[in-house]
């Protein structure tokens, strides 16, 4: 495992002088008590630190929303998990063996969790400043695209937003049917906004209906 973790360390731009630092974070649970979970708890808090840090100053004139919505994007799994492709985390991360025969290596949890103990271990072993300067290398390429707020915001609070705007009343959802197992519940909801069409929105949640149904409506005005 040496010649693999010299080929990270290489990767992240940091050499350990602790080597059981980086060991650690990528030990998941499933192998036993000594694991990367307190690490990834410690990476955690300083990598939204160090983000909310350089939004605010990328982001001057952004309200606490808007640098809440855009924080978010950058630090999901999605996003973390990407990183960790970037870093071929997958060939380093140690599980146990029922983890690794149901592919636990490639699962996005697994893998943005390890990224986070990762910055943990590095915050431990070198220092803040450190720790900070392997984040911005990390989401260089994020810092310099960084979305719209406005796209960030999901279909329903665009929705009110569209409709207040313009002093329009609030959007009214109704559940119209509810099918399925408990294990695989299916939901329409309706959405009436403000004598426009009624439109649908199915889902496997209600939350999830109604997103479709406030996405269909913004549609629907926005085309009008």
């Amino acid at each position: 495992m040496t010649d693999s973790l010299d080929n990270l360390q290489h990767a992240l731009g940091y050499s350990f002088n602790k080597i059981e630092y980086l060991e650690q974070a990528l030990t998941h649970r499933s192998v036993g008590p000594v694991n990367n979970e307190r690490l990834e708890y410690l990476g955690d808090s300083v990598l939204n630190f160090c983000i909310t840090r350089r939004l605010f100053g990328l982001r001057p004139d952004a309200n606490e929303g808007d640098l809440s919505r855009i924080r978010a994007s950058l630090v999901n799994r999605e996003a973390l998990a990407s990183i960790a492709t970037a870093l071929d985390l997958s060939a380093n991360i140690r599980l146990g063996r029922g983890e690794k025969q149901s592919g636990g290596q490639r699962r996005a949890s697994i893998q943005s969790d390890a990224v986070e103990a990762i910055l943990g271990a590095v915050l431990l072993d070198g220092g803040f400043d450190v720790c900070s300067a392997l984040i911005d290398r990390l989401y260089q390429s994020h810092f310099e695209y960084l979305p719209d707020a406005q796209d960030l915001k999901d279909p329903k609070t665009r929705l009110q937003e569209y409709l207040q705007s313009r002093g329009l009343g609030l959007p009214c959802y109704t559940v119209t049917s509810e099918t399925g197992k408990d294990h695989a519940r299916n939901f329409e909801v309706s959405c009436e906004a403000a004598g426009y069409k009624t439109v649908q929105g199915m889902g496997s949640s209600r939350r999830k209906a109604e997103q479709a149904a406030a996405s269909k409506m913004l549609e629907q005005l926005e085309n009008v």
